[in-house]
C-alpha cells in the first residue's frame, strides 16, 4: 500500500519518462486514442486518460530501474492527482479529467495492477487465467472511455469489457515475438499444448504450422469476444456511437490482418491499413443499423 504523498527515491524520480516521450507513443497505437468525431473536451480528457495509461505502460515495461517502485510512486502520484497535487506533466493533466467527469479511482489502479502483475507473471496455463488478466490491463480503459462519454451503465460497460479483451487479445497475438523477448508468453499454455506448439516454435523467425493453428484459434476467439461487444453500438447514438465503432471496427481490422499475414506474426506484427480500418468501421456502423431497425 502507497501513501498519499509518499515520494519516489532520487533514483526512481529520475527515471520517471518525460511527457512527451510517452505521448509519443500515440502515433503507433493500433486503436484510436482519442477520436476526431467528438466534441474537443472529450477528446482531451481522453488524451489524459491514455497519458496515464502508456506512462503506466512505459513504467511496467520499459523502465530500466526497479519498475515495482516506479508503480508504487505512479499510485501516490494518482492519489495526488484525485487530490489537485500532483506532480508530473501527465498526472497534473489528468486533474480536470478526474474533477470534471467525477471518475472512479479503481480503474486507474487495476491499470497499474496488471503492470505489477506483469513482473511476477510471465506464462498463463489456461484462458481464464489471461482473461482475468485482461479485467486489470485492458477493460478499464473501455469503462473510462464510458465514463468520459457520460455512458457508463452495467450493461455498456460488460459489453465494453467484451471488446476490450478481444481487442487485448488480438494485441497478444500480434506481438509474440516482442512478447516474448521481453521473456512473457501471452498465448495461453493449454492452447499451445493443444495444438503442439512449444516455446521454441514461438522463437523462430516465421511460424511453423503449429503456430499458425494456435493464432488462428486465438484470433477466432477475439473475434467471438469482439462480436459479442458489438451490441454496444445499438444502445448508444451520435458521435459517441461514431468513436466506439472506431475501436470495435480496428479490433477486427487487426485480427484480419493477422489471417492475411497467413498468421505468421514472427516476423513483426501484421497491422491494418487505415483504409481497412475505416472499411471495418463501416461495416460496423452498418450492421448495428440494420439490426437496431
Amino acid at each position: 500500500m502507497t501513501l498519499i504523498g509518499a515520494e519516489p527515491s532520487e533514483r526512481t524520480a529520475a527515471s520517471i519518462p518525460a511527457a512527451d516521450v510517452v505521448m509519443a507513443r500515440a502515433q503507433t497505437e493500433n486503436f484510436p486514442v482519442a477520436s476526431h468525431v467528438l466534441p474537443r473536451r472529450a477528446r482531451g480528457d481522453l488524451l489524459a486518460i491514455y497519458g496515464f495509461a502508456r506512462l503506466v505502460d512505459e513504467l511496467g515495461d520499459s523502465l530500466a530501474g526497479d519498475r515495482l517502485a516506479a508503480l508504487d510512486w505512479l499510485e501516490a502520484e494518482l492519489d495526488r492527482a484525485f487530490a489537485g497535487t500532483a506532480t508530473h506533466p501527465l498526472l497534473v493533466r489528468l486533474q480536470p479529467t478526474l474533477r470534471g467527469r467525477e471518475l472512479s479511482r479503481e480503474p486507474f489502479v487495476r491499470l497499474i495492477e496488471a503492470n505489477r502483475v506483469d513482473q511476477r507473471v510471465t506464462r498463463y496455463e489456461t484462458w481464464e487465467q489471461l482473461r482475468g488478466y485482461c479485467t486489470l490491463s485492458a477493460n478499464p480503459v473501455g469503462e473510462l472511455v464510458l465514463a468520459v462519454l457520460g455512458l457508463a451503465s452495467r450493461e455498456r460497460v460488460a459489453l465494453s469489457d467484451s471488446i476490450c479483451t478481444g481487442l487485448q487479445l488480438v494485441e497478444h497475438c500480434q506481438d509474440v515475438a516482442e512478447d516474448l523477448a521481453a521473456g512473457r508468453i501471452y498465448l495461453p499454455a493449454e492452447d499451445l499444448a493443444r495444438f503442439g506448439c512449444t516455446e521454441a516454435d514461438l522463437a523462430q523467425a516465421h511460424a511453423g504450422p503449429a503456430v499458425r493453428d494456435v493464432l488462428a484459434f486465438e484470433v477466432a476467439r477475439a473475434r467471438a469476444l469482439l462480436d459479442a461487444g458489438a451490441p454496444l453500438l445499438g444502445a448508444v447514438d451520435g458521435r459517441a456511437r461514431l468513436a466506439l465503432a472506431g475501436f470495435l471496427g480496428g479490433g477486427r481490422a487487426n485480427a484480419e490482418a493477422i489471417e492475411r499475414a497467413g498468421y505468421d506474426v514472427l516476423p513483426g506484427p501484421p497491422k491494418a491499413s487505415r483504409a481497412r480500418v475505416l472499411a471495418a468501421i463501416a461495416r460496423a456502423l452498418v450492421a448495428r443499423r440494420g439490426r437496431r431497425r
